[in-house]
Parts: C-alpha cells; structure tokens; sequence
C-alpha cells in the first residue's frame, strides 16, 4: 500500500509510444510509392531554388542584397554592412553551403505561406474551425522540435525532404496566427462600410480585409522565416545538408574554430533576413497610414 502512495501504480501506466510507431510505420510501407513521389517532386523544387541561387554570380547576389538593403532602409551603409556580411560568408569558404540552407529555408516558406495563409483566413472568418485548429496550433508550437524529426525520417528517410517537412511544421504556426489575427482585427465599420456599398464577403476580404491586414501578414511572414532559420542546425541531424551540417560535423568532432564560423553565418543570413523583411512590414504600415 505504501507503494502506491509513493509511486504511480505500474497497473494505470500505459504506453501508446509502440503503437503510433507501428501505425506510422505501417502508413510509411502501404503509401511507399506516393510517399516516393512527393520526397522527388519535393528534391526537385529544393534543388530547382538552390541552381537558382547558385546561378547568380555571387558579386552579382552581394550586390543585389545591398541595393534592396539600401532600398528598404533607406541608408546607404546598411546596404554596406549586408554587403559585407555576405562577402564573409564566401570568404568563410561557406558561400555553396549558405546557397543550401537558403534554399530549404525558401522552400519551407513558400509551403507555409501557401499553406498557412489561406488556414489564416478560414480561422478568422469561421469561429468553429478557429476552435479546432487553434489547439493544434498551440500543440505545434510548443512541442519539442526534436519530435517532428522522428515521423519525418520514417516517411520521407534521411535528406532535404523530411528536413523541409520538420521546417514547416515548426514555421508555419506565426504565418497562420497572424494572417488570422491581421484579419480579425479590422476595423469593423470599414467592412460593414464595404458590405453596404455592395461588396460580396470575398470582395470585402480581397479589397478590404486583406490590404488592411497586410503589415501584420508580414510581420507573420517574418516570423516564419526567423523560425525556419532557426532549424537550420537542427535539421542537420537528419541529413540536410548546409551551414548547420557544417556545425553538427565540427561540433561531432569538437572543433570549436569550425564551429564558429558557420554559426556566425547563419547569424548573418538571418539578420539580413529578419531586416529586410521587416525593412517590408514597415512600409506596408507606413503606406495604411
């Protein structure tokens, strides 16, 4: 009797772990060839978007960022700075591996906005899908991005694929929260001002609700990006080549000087990503006013 005050009884543990490895598993060999298909038209488009990349000269992609960070801000040494970030990445040696981590992290955001948008929208306008989605969000958002990894290798093995797979999962929870909450909070009077002159609920969220919600979609497009970026190591653990492969290997090997360099990469990529994104949701908020 004292056992079981102290603790938990064995008789009312139960362990559902096996079964949903079993049922993923079995889900992975009964859907082998359609799980095939998706894994190559996924490598194809990851591999389509980093030929791209890899097919601007690199002076000419340095120069580019610099023009569009001068653009945004507004100031000529910011454009500088960005041009310098990306001039110590190449001189890092690490100018192909940044290429490949750029190309997961735009693939995974393309998917979460063609995903999370339009999820955005469906919260904002239908309370009951809001209600069942919002839970399934907050789950996605707080487990362990570690767990996402387990079900992606099962399916889609090692590689690019379930990295990008893991990505979204993780990214796509800010570009649908929100798009939603962008959407919502509308100024009331303006829609009904819209419904009275005639317009349609998609007509009055096409020209009304959307360009009013603009800045705060970008806001989430931003927080997309900087949570891609940040699986960027984590994703190296199942194969993904990139920046942080790099940092699994030199940390593998305990080589802090190897280590470092990448690390201070990807913390350039995503401040020149987090600013000129943002540089974006400034204007778009600056131009509703």
């Amino acid at each position: 009797m004292k056992e079981y005050l102290l603790k938990f009884p064995e008789a009312w543990q139960f362990d559902v772990g096996s079964a949903i490895d079993d049922a993923v598993k079995a889900f992975s060999r009964n859907h082998r060839e359609a799980l095939t298909f998706i894994k190559r038209g996924i490598i194809t488009a990851i591999s389509g978007i980093n030929d791209l990349l890899a097919f601007i000269p690199w002076w000419v992609f340095i120069i580019a960022v610099a023009l569009i960070g001068w653009r945004v801000s507004g100031k000529k040494r910011v454009g500088l700075i960005y041009a310098a970030m990306l001039f110590f990445v190449g001189s890092s040696g690490l100018w192909d591996h940044m290429l490949e981590t750029l190309s997961i992290v735009t693939a995974s955001v393309i998917l979460s906005v063609v995903l999370g948008f339009p999820l955005g929208i469906v919260i904002a306008l239908n309370k009951r899908a809001g209600k069942i989605i919002r839970p399934i969000l907050d789950l996605m958002q707080t487990m362990p991005t570690f767990v996402y990894l387990v079900p992606a290798v099962i399916l889609f093995s090692t590689g690019k694929t379930p990295a990008l797979m893991a990505t979204t999962i993780y990214a796509i929870v800010p570009m649908i929260r929100l798009t939603s909450h962008g959407i919502t909070h509308v100024d009331e009077e303006v829609v009904e001002a819209a419904t009275a002159f005639g317009s349609t609920t998609i007509q009055a969220l096409v020209k009304v609700q959307i360009p009013q919600a603009l800045p705060t979609i970008m806001q989430g497009l931003n927080q997309t990006i900087m949570m891609a970026m940040s699986m960027v190591v984590t994703c190296s653990l199942i194969g993904a080549n990139g920046l942080g492969m790099e940092i699994l290997l030199a940390t593998n090997r305990t080589e802090m000087g190897r280590a470092l360099m990448p690390g201070i990469c990807i913390v350039f990529v995503a401040i020149i990503l987090d600013r000129l994104t943002q540089g974006l949701v400034d204007s778009q908020e600056a131009e509703s006013k």
